[in-house]
């Protein structure tokens, strides 16, 4: 068979090798459209190329591996029914299509995200309802879906001579079609033990470049089989006893008294000081709110002028930054106060979801009725699951009368819905005589983009700008309503983006992208100031717990932003494999098979070089996702009800 004369041979490399041309057209259309963020010299494409050849064929031996067996396994009699071998036309019009459909979804999601497909898309997979809704209100996926069904039935006309030929080739011998089986099991084997599940290596620090090296459909079914990365196994670690001080040192306050002799323990008793203030809590998780978008921050397109104003009359925090890139990493860290562990995040942890001592937890011990609100359906992103789980009881879109939903998309009511919803909750518990926790998580900045009509000057479904321009006046909205309320007074607003619009960037970690905003707002009780310390979404809640001035047992590796603390300021980012460690300067990262890297100048020109463990700033960054990742793994962050000593603080006793 050395010139191919076998049947079932050619066949297979006929559409392996189509595939294999689409996997090589889709890398070069979206370099052609990021050479500038990839950096690419002469010099680099042959290795790029290269790489991504490895991954192209590693993904085609996983994907083949079925096909090829079978065509070994064909019987001459049936191979050579004329069904059959329009079975195999078929075949080839059917897979084209699925190519050019894989090339225009890894298309529209990298302009989405900037990465090959990810953690994401395996969500959006197993979230499909709200994703094909979403889908079918964004694009024009019918005319899409025709156009492509139109090209791959072209492509598969021009194609037929050759399928023909091949078709018509002798087949193999039945210990010749042995040999090939076992060397198709072997080639199998090998690629599965080569190619690691993150994204490919050796080519230097551009993120776009390892991207665009990588394969789609493989980085697809890799996160599908990978969602937890164990820490000790994959990252760079520091001895138990050096991480435990190290933590110590970072979350020591001046009322913080550590519970336990295991240094690991990070349990310990806040003792907040003063009277202990009985106040509503109505805490806004904004989707997709990026500082960028502030008129206050610089913006000039007037998109936020209710926030803008909101920001005179607040105390606001302009140096927070978000923990991920995705809303289940921003509920993580504003509920429970842990820096992302490597691999999902523990709301999506299906499992060990429950049973953590969250914000929610704190305040319903307190007597607090604490209540998760959501525009959309609570079962995307494990949501209901994990709220219910720690504290907190479930309002969202599936809980709402239709009657009183004016508007919805494919992600659930509009944000005005939502913020009415809200206020309804907050008469019946204070027509009960009940402080509450309202924490509520919008949708309306999400594509599509869709919103009632006639609210703003930019017509709904046109894009990013309409809504981000709508939330804002959902926001001013709601606080013009919420200030003829009887308990506006006594209730604190705080509101903060869950993540930014966009997270990809030359670097692994882009800090810039991680920048968002934080307002607490409550003309009776918070004079407005400004606070430009370094913070991370993981301090959300021991400061509102400080400005309550509730004493409570804590497990949360954030700080009371508003104590004198001497330690330096520090914002934790990170994705499901990267983990990093801003200091307000420069920028530690840890990635799988332990490697460590610096950023000097972060938001600067932000240059990489490899560090080691004997860095300082790579230290800190061990010694608190080690410590968190120890933490969740060893049942440290679990919920405990509060002592009698506590007790003794709790809203009406």
């Amino acid at each position: 068979m050395p010139r191919l004369r076998v049947a079932q041979t050619r066949f297979l490399l006929l559409l392996l090798s189509t595939w294999l041309g689409v996997f090589t057209l889709t890398r070069s259309v979206l370099l052609l459209t990021h050479l500038s963020d990839a950096a690419i010299g002469p010099g680099d494409l042959p290795r790029l190329f290269g790489i991504g050849l490895v991954y192209d064929l590693g993904f085609l031996c996983y994907a083949a591996l079925p096909l090829a067996l079978y065509l070994l396994l064909c019987p001459a009699w049936l191979w050579r029914r004329r069904n059959h071998r329009r079975l195999m036309h078929a075949l080839v019009a059917v897979s084209l299509f699925a190519m050019i459909f894989t090339a225009v979804a890894e298309w529209l999601f990298w302009d989405e995200f900037g990465v090959r497909f990810n953690f994401i898309a395996v969500d959006y997979l197993v979230y499909s309802d709200e994703v094909l809704n979403n889908i079918l209100e964004s694009y024009p996926i019918y005319p899409l879906l025709a156009a492509l069904a139109t090209i791959a039935a072209a492509g598969a006309v021009l194609l037929h001579p050759f399928t023909e030929a091949a078709l018509a080739t002798p087949l193999a011998s039945w210990r010749s079609r042995g040999a090939l089986a076992a060397a198709s099991i072997a080639l199998f084997g090998l690629c599965l033990g080569m190619l690691g599940q993150d994204a490919p290596r050796g080519l230097g620090g551009n993120a776009y470049q390892r991207e665009l090296a990588a394969n789609g459909p493989y980085q697809f079914f890799a996160a599908f089989r990978n969602n937890e990365l164990d820490y000790p196994q994959f990252y760079a670690t520091l001895p138990e006893a050096e991480v435990g001080a190290m933590l110590r040192q970072e979350l020591a306050e001046p009322n913080a008294r550590f519970m336990d002799h295991d240094a690991l323990d990070i349990r310990r008793h806040i003792d907040n000081p003063g009277q202990t203030r009985q106040l509503n809590v109505v805490l806004v998780t904004v989707e997709s709110l990026s500082a960028k978008y502030l008129g206050s921050f610089g913006d000039n397109r007037g998109l936020t002028p209710n926030l803008d104003e909101l920001r005179r009359q607040s105390l606001f925090f302009s140096n927070v930054y978000a923990t991920g890139t995705r809303t289940d990493r921003g509920l993580e860290a504003i509920t429970l106060s842990v820096p992302p562990t490597p691999g999902r995040s523990i709301v999506k942890r299906i499992g060990r979801e429950t049973g953590y001592a969250s914000l929610g937890q704190q305040m319903s011990s307190r007597g607090y009725d604490s209540v998760f609100v959501y525009g959309g359906r609570g079962y995307f992103d494990n949501m209901n699951a994990f709220f219910s789980g720690n504290g907190y009881r479930i309002v969202d879109q599936s809980s709402v009368a239709e009657r009183d939903i004016r508007f919805t998309n494919a992600w659930g009511m509009s944000d005005e819905d939502l913020f009415n919803q809200t206020l309804a909750l907050a008469d019946a518990d204070h027509a009960a005589g009940k402080p509450i926790l309202l924490q509520l998580m919008t949708t309306s900045n999400h594509r599509p983009y869709t919103y009632p009509d006639g609210r703003i000057d930019i017509p709904s479904g046109r894009g990013r700008e309409g809504a981000v321009k709508y939330t804002d006046w959902a926001i001013g909205d709601f606080l013009s309503k919420a200030r003829n309320k009887p308990w506006f007074d006594d209730t604190l607003f705080i509101f903060v983006a869950d993540h930014c619009a966009g997270s990809a960037g030359k670097e692994d970690l882009p800090v810039a992208n991680y920048h968002i905003p934080l307002f607490v707002y409550s003309p009776k009780h918070v004079a407005p100031r400004e606070i430009d310390t370094l913070a991370s979404q993981i301090d959300i809640a021991p400061t509102l717990l400080g400005l309550l001035n509730l004493d409570y047992t804590s497990t949360f590796f954030g700080r009371n932003l508003l104590l004198d603390n001497p330690a330096p300021g520090r914002a934790l980012i990170g994705t499901y494999q990267h983990l990093g460690f801003y200091d307000g300067k420069d920028l530690a990262i840890l990635s799988p098979r332990q490697a460590i890297r610096l950023h000097d100048d972060a938001l600067g020109h932000s240059q990489e070089h490899a560090a080691d463990r004997s860095d300082p700033l790579v230290r800190r960054d061990i010694g608190l996702f080690q410590g968190a990742s120890y933490a969740f793994g060893h049942g440290l962050l679990a919920w405990h009800a509060p002592t009698a000593a506590e007790d003794d603080t709790a809203v009406g006793q």
